[in-house]
């Protein structure tokens, strides 16, 4: 289209260049392309022009298509991060579960640890009663084992903080 309207430009100027004298009954060349090449230069421009519309379009809709992907992206990504988050509060919780039936099964190994050291000192004569020791025994070593794995935790969470 750039091309035609070059050409048209310059076969107007060289027209012009000519500067024709009217002869009665004769056509001139300016009468000649205005009449021949003018309506296919609108035509050209028409087109183009429309050609021009119909990128801007284009362009338009290739924005808002790109911008309905850009917002289902992220709606993917958030829903992904919602589920990510409800993992890791699971996860968590799995971890705290495993970290009480930790504190209860080290309890009992460490009740019965202190039941076979009375029952031993006992049989050395000491007159301790196994039974008697080993209950007293659950507070202290649930206690001191809560408070280790406490401890434990606080300085996990310090280290990965």
């Amino acid at each position: 289209f750039g091309a035609s309207r070059a050409y048209y430009d310059l076969v107007e100027r060289r027209i012009a260049e000519l500067r024709e004298i009217r002869v009665p009954g004769v056509q001139t060349l300016q009468e000649f392309a205005d009449r021949r090449l003018a309506p296919a230069m609108r035509t050209v421009r028409s087109v183009g022009e429309r050609q021009d519309s119909l990128s801007a379009r284009i362009a338009r809709a290739a924005n808002l298509l790109r911008t309905y992907v850009d917002v289902a992206l992220e709606q993917q990504n958030r829903d992904l991060l919602r589920s990510m988050d409800r993992r890791a509060d699971l996860q968590l919780r799995l971890q705290e579960t495993v970290e009480g039936l930790s504190v209860v099964v080290l309890s009992y190994y460490l009740v019965g640890l202190v039941s076979y050291a009375v029952k031993a000192l006992s049989k050395l004569g000491l007159p301790l009663n196994p039974d008697l020791a080993a209950g007293l025994a659950i507070p202290v070593v649930l206690a001191v084992v809560g408070l280790g794995m406490r401890r434990l935790r606080r300085r996990l969470a310090h280290y990965e903080g």
